[in-house]
């Protein structure tokens, strides 16, 4: 079974491109599959679209009355994924705006069928790039990749912001037992759970790999909600607290529960 997480915020005019080529892709491939969308309290007509496919295929909505964020928006997915999939289940994260082409699940699939726990969209690898972006975007982009290459080294990963990526759903599971309500901590800054998740699914020993995907901003048809100092102050607060002494006597109890974890899994 595989689980497609989708957090929405005023997207009615992505979500026909989109989910017609998420439905497509599914049965091409005859895939068992559901979408679960967080509509984060969208102003728009989301809901009434979200309605409409719910009709022609599985669909389910989880309702913000009001807008919280991308943090939440993403906790709450994955808890319901986690609460709902089984071990063997694959997870997989996209935007909903209609940058992330369905046309890439297959080939990640096939690679979490390999062994891998989290597979990643990666812009970075031959084959790879992104359409539609400004040299100002692409510049800070590749900026902020560098960074947290720099802070945060996995071996094989050179794409860190890019939320396209597929995950064994153990994997979800025993992060959400492991961190609980602080798997995704940072909730109010932007986009910097996009990293969190990442940072801590390497502390429980996820085996990461990428495929080349690229990213088609130019098929973008709402604003961006990325607010790029939010998402800096976030970048900052992780290398503190994940790179210099951070850990209180709850954090030390924690440090040793993902040791035990990661003896475990050896």
């Amino acid at each position: 079974m595989i689980y497609i997480l989708l957090p929405a915020y005023n997207e009615e005019d992505s979500l026909d491109s989109l989910l017609s080529k998420i439905k497509a892709v599914m049965k091409k491939n005859k895939y068992q599959y559901k979408v679960i969308v967080v509509d984060d309290g969208s102003q728009d007509k989301t809901y009434e679209k979200l309605t409409k496919y719910a009709s022609l295929m599985p669909l389910e909505v989880i309702i913000h009355t009001y807008n919280r964020g991308l943090g939440e928006t993403i906790r709450n997915a994955f808890e319901r994924a986690a609460e709902i999939s089984q071990p063997d289940d694959i997870i997989i994260r996209m935007d909903c705006d209609d940058t992330h082409e369905p046309k890439y699940i297959p080939e990640m699939v096939k690679k979490i069928k390999e062994g891998y726990d989290v597979v990643i969209a990666s812009r970075f690898l031959p084959g790879g790039g992104a359409e539609g972006l400004n040299t100002y975007r692409t510049f800070i982009s590749r900026c902020a990749n560098l960074v947290m290459k720099t802070a945060f080294p996995i071996k094989g990963v050179k794409e860190y912001s890019c939320g396209f990526r597929a995950y064994r759903a153990k994997i979800i599971k025993d992060a959400l037992k492991m961190f609980g309500n602080n798997f995704i901590d940072l909730k109010g800054l932007g986009f910097t759970c996009t990293l969190e998740k990442l940072i801590k699914l390497k502390l429980l020993k996820a085996k990461i790999t990428e495929i080349p995907f690229i990213l088609r901003y130019d098929q973008k048809r709402s604003p961006s909600k990325m607010l790029s100092s939010i998402t800096t102050i976030g970048y900052l607060i992780l290398i503190m607290k994940y790179i210099y002494p951070w850990w209180g006597k709850n954090g030390k109890m924690l440090k040793k529960k993902i040791k035990e974890y990661r003896r475990n899994k050896k």
